[in-house]
């Protein structure tokens, strides 16, 4: 928890030094000509609004700081838990492929099928413009197995193997889930403008902004608690299975979804479904949720053939 809230607190600190120094150098590449890297970055550059600079920032900040997490990961480990390493389970590689493939063809398959009925409702409309190979492969196929991957390790196995350490399996759920949704919408609410980008304090008044985006209503029931209910179905399943094969199938079926559904089809503003039924894209709106509770049930039965006989 200290390792997320000094993250944040070193971004709002860097970020609009980082923002000058970004358009210091956008000037300068426009009055004359640098390297083609250079020139790229340039042009990335003075595009980036501060909340684009907070973001890298952030990511900055937690890899700096990330040696310190792994010192204390280590310390925690060393110490007795209530778990300990009963939690854990090796499974053979045809399990390990058959966990993922289940997973994922359940996640992906329910959350496809809630767009493709939002989409004959009238909530989606067909984009005109059809996505080439490279997009696909890019914009779906890389982040859902990246994202999985590096996401499911973190929270699943680093986050929520230390708390089962120090918690019963219900809160250390329901915590993770909680710093997992948190985590994911620290960024800027759409349409938000920063007065004045460049001073020192404007990465405090972003970071006030966005913290304060989590007391609207609507954001918290349609945005925040439909990731709040993906965690704790990924923490259910690394605690009901003792691994991460399932959660990661899980996970890189609902990103390959999300990510597909968006790029062939596009959100009806003006729909009598919005803001509560469904929001700007499939993870946002009761529908969703509801998609989610139906994902939970099938998951249920289908991890029968993979939990660990619990104490």
């Amino acid at each position: 928890m200290l390792w997320v809230f000094c993250s944040i607190l070193l971004a709002a600190v860097i970020s609009p030094w980082v923002y000058q120094g970004g358009r210091a150098l956008a000037a300068h590449a426009s009055a004359r000509e640098l390297a083609a890297p250079l020139e790229w970055l340039a042009a990335s550059c003075n595009r980036a609004e501060l909340g684009r600079y907070f973001d890298r920032c952030l990511m900055f900040s937690a890899l700096v700081l990330l040696p310190v997490l792994f010192r204390r990961i280590r310390h925690l480990r060393a110490a007795p838990g209530r778990l300990g390493e009963d939690l854990r389970r090796g499974y053979g590689w045809r399990s390990v492929t058959m966990q993922i493939l289940v997973a994922c063809v359940i996640a992906g398959g329910l959350l496809w099928g809630a767009g493709a009925i939002l989409e004959a409702a009238g909530a989606y409309s067909p984009r005109s413009k059809v996505a080439g190979t490279g997009r696909l492969i890019s914009k779906i196929v890389i982040p859902a197995m990246a994202a999985p991957l590096v996401e499911e390790w973190l929270f699943r196995g680093i986050l929520l193997g230390l708390w089962l350490r120090f918690a019963k399996p219900a809160a250390a759920c329901i915590g993770t889930s909680l710093v997992f949704a948190f985590v994911h919408f620290l960024k800027p609410p759409d349409g938000m403008v920063i007065a004045a980008p460049g001073n020192p304090l404007a990465g405090f008044e972003l970071l006030g902004e966005i913290l304060r985006h989590f007391t609207n209503v609507v954001f918290f029931v349609t945005d925040f608690a439909t990731l709040w209910v993906v965690g704790m179905i990924l923490a259910w399943a690394r605690v009901r299975t003792g691994a991460l094969w399932f959660s990661i199938g899980l996970h890189a079926g609902w990103v390959a979804a999300f990510k597909g559904f968006n790029l062939f089809y596009r959100s009806v503003d003006d729909h009598a479904l919005r803001p509560w039924g469904v929001g700007d894209s499939l993870r946002s709106g009761l529908i969703p949720l509801l998609t989610l509770g139906l994902t939970a049930i099938v998951c249920h039965f289908a991890l029968n053939r993979f939990s660990r006989a619990s104490r």
